[in-house]
């Protein structure tokens, strides 16, 4: 019955999904990692067997993931095989799973889906195999990260990462332009006042869609003592005067030619443009080191500092998230799967994901290792925004269907089409609508 309730769900257009954070670019590829079972050790023999499938979105964790896996198959003598999917394709595969009995072994679980596939039991109940685990403390985690797979006291995933959002910005285009580096004392009018001055004929000083939330106008919303949705995710924050004045702030930028127009921008990604050396300035999260430190524009003429803070409220806040290792509740090997699962989260393989540059660990003290993983940037600005006021990224039962509905009512504030007060009402008035049904 509950597959059934997950079904509807999903054929009600529930489990529809928008581009968005925790490394949502990826091409679908896969590796294989198999290593012989006569080689496995005697422990491990019998109770960790057969093979495994594990799948991800983002190519770019790829190789270090893979990597750590194939230390774990190198014990278990488990064949593991990742599948990475693009992000949306990613949900598609996940939502014929859930409606057919067959998801895949390990995997990914976000914020925005959580809740669903927990609250009917598509995931393994992970509570005792944490509390009989050496290797498994829940207390090492960030807290927000832990509470977000956890059901009626039920732990299904053990967290993966945690990224911040940082400032990004092109030095030479600065260099050009005679503007000083961003640092510690801009606030977001200081932010909006230089992508001004960096705007020409060749480049926009800054570039955000309306579907940018948790890396663009979210942490200005949280930093001007506005917010999305309540603690208890019972109502809608778009009718608070700080939420429409950091939307506001983003609308103007827009309108006045700091930023790309809706046309532009949904044609060319706010990374791709800045990719391609024709915004100034991004604000992004650290799931993107990996792609910048490979992209040969931003590698050689890009670096990073920490977000504005707020003149008034003096904060300086980032919106974080973190993903977390599930398994199906269904898998044919449930001793490996949590094996795996384990394995991954672990202080000694957390901290090897932080030195291959996958992402920054969900760990607590890890991600120090990270900061050095390459000599292309000065990473110091996602580090320190760890030190921030740190926002967890605003989710609920339904996050999905009151985002993709912001970011349609959203575009409505960037075409001029009605103004930033009128479209963040009726935001509000949507939102509180569907909390309302969960």
């Amino acid at each position: 019955m509950k597959a059934k309730k997950l079904a509807a769900l999903i054929l009600s257009g529930f489990m529809a999904v928008s581009m968005m954070a925790c490394g949502s670019s990826g091409d679908s590829s896969s590796a294989d990692t198999t290593t012989d079972s006569a080689d496995a050790p005697e422990a491990m023999k019998g109770s960790v067997e057969g093979e495994l499938t594990v799948s991800i979105w983002d190519e770019n964790q790829r190789p270090g993931l893979q990597e750590i896996i194939d230390e774990w198959s190198a014990e278990s003598g488990v064949k593991a095989t990742i599948q990475v999917v693009g992000w949306d394709d990613y949900w598609t595969l996940l939502e014929a799973g859930a409606s057919g009995g067959e998801l895949p072994d390990v995997f990914w679980m976000h914020s925005n889906q959580a809740q669903k596939y927990m609250e009917n039991d598509m995931l393994m109940d992970l509570t005792d195999k944490i509390a009989a685990s050496d290797k498994i403390d829940m207390g090492n985690y960030y807290e927000g990260i832990v509470d977000l797979y956890k059901s009626n006291d039920k732990q299904y995933a053990v967290p993966k990462d945690i990224d911040t959002i940082a400032l990004w910005y092109n030095k030479t285009i600065f260099d050009e332009m005679g503007v000083a580096y961003p640092d510690d004392t801009w606030t977001w009018d200081d932010f909006a006042d230089a992508a001004k001055k960096l705007t020409n004929d060749d480049h926009w000083g800054y570039a955000i869609a309306p579907s940018n939330n948790q890396d663009s106008f979210y942490n200005a919303v949280y930093s001007m003592g506005g917010e999305i949705i309540s603690d208890d995710k019972k109502a809608s924050g778009y009718d608070k005067p700080e939420t429409q004045k950091a939307i506001q702030l983003f609308v103007d930028m827009v309108q006045d030619g700091s930023c790309p127009d809706l046309n532009t921008i949904s044609e060319s990604g706010a990374d791709v443009l800045f990719e391609s050396g024709k915004v100034a300035m991004v604000t992004q999260g650290s799931w993107m080191v990996a792609a910048f430190k490979d992209n040969e524009y931003t590698a050689a003429n890009c670096d990073v500092a920490v977000l504005p803070k707020d003149a008034k409220t003096g904060k300086r806040v980032s919106i974080y998230n973190g993903l977390g290792w599930a398994a199906s509740a269904n898998t044919k090997n449930p001793d490996a799967a949590w094996s795996l699962i384990e394995w991954l989260g672990s202080k000694e393989m957390q901290e090897k994901q932080a030195e291959l540059g996958v992402t920054m660990s969900a760990y607590e003290g890890c991600s120090d290792k990270w900061v050095n993983c390459t000599d292309k940037f000065d990473l110091n600005g996602h580090m320190q925004m760890l030190e921030a006021d740190l926002v967890f990224r605003p989710y609920s039962k339904y996050t999905t269907v009151w985002e993709d509905m912001q970011t349609e009512k959203l575009k409505e504030a960037w075409t001029g089409e009605k103004d930033v007060k009128t479209v963040c009402q009726e935001i509000c008035d949507s939102m509180n609508q569907t909390l309302s049904e969960e």
